[in-house]
């Protein structure tokens, strides 16, 4: 009952309840950044969803778009601006993914949505990390984030497509709620996000 109709119901609930909340918030941001990124305020990116099912996922852009002579773009922590380092530094990025959530491509909890290339490289395991909506935040974010190895990531993202009950999901928000007051777990070593997944080794 939970999994099929409740959580649906809290997800469009609270993420309209998010977007009248922070509406000053999001305006300022965007004008902020509408002018310090080229016109630019949004980072929108394909990424698979539920089943597999590739949305349009829309965050706050932190980074500019320099690259270097080959035309290959700069390491995330050379590109990251100092507005956006505050804006990520305080996971004010994550707030237009209200709007992904109301319109139902993802949920408030699950995991979160990957990139697309990714998709051939999941195991079979692995792979059932799609048999939910993708979250803004997950087992998976509050168990290390960014400072844990794909292979953990996807055991806790496994774990909570098994597990998802209300308290479940109460327990992940509250536990957000710590992390980003605390600012915990935000970069992997000088990296601003993951290093790429490129597979899992199977001996």
């Amino acid at each position: 009952m939970y999994k099929l109709i409740i959580k649906r119901v809290i997800d469009i609930t609270s993420s309209l309840f998010g977007i009248i909340l922070f509406s000053p918030l999001i305006i300022a941001i965007t004008i902020l950044l509408f002018f310090l990124n080229n016109r630019k305020p949004f980072f929108v990116q394909r990424r698979p969803g539920k089943n597999g099912k590739i949305f349009k996922i829309i965050k706050f852009k932190t980074m500019n778009d320099k690259k270097d002579d080959n035309g290959i773009l700069l390491p995330d922590y050379k590109r990251i601006t100092k507005a956006g380092y505050f804006i990520r530094n305080n996971s004010l990025d994550e707030i237009p993914q209200l709007f992904n959530v109301f319109v139902g491509q993802m949920s408030l909890v699950g995991p979160r949505p990957l990139l697309e290339e990714y998709l051939p490289l999941y195991t079979k395991e692995q792979a059932k990390r799609h048999n939910v909506r993708p979250g803004i935040t997950g087992w998976a974010q509050v168990n290390g984030r960014n400072t844990i190895t794909w292979e953990q990531k996807f055991v806790h993202d496994i774990w909570y497509v098994q597990n998802i009950s209300f308290e479940t999901d109460f327990k992940i928000i509250i536990r957000t709620i710590e992390k980003v007051v605390k600012k915990k777990d935000i970069s992997a070593n000088e990296e601003v996000t993951m290093e790429l997944f490129t597979g899992t080794k199977i001996d």
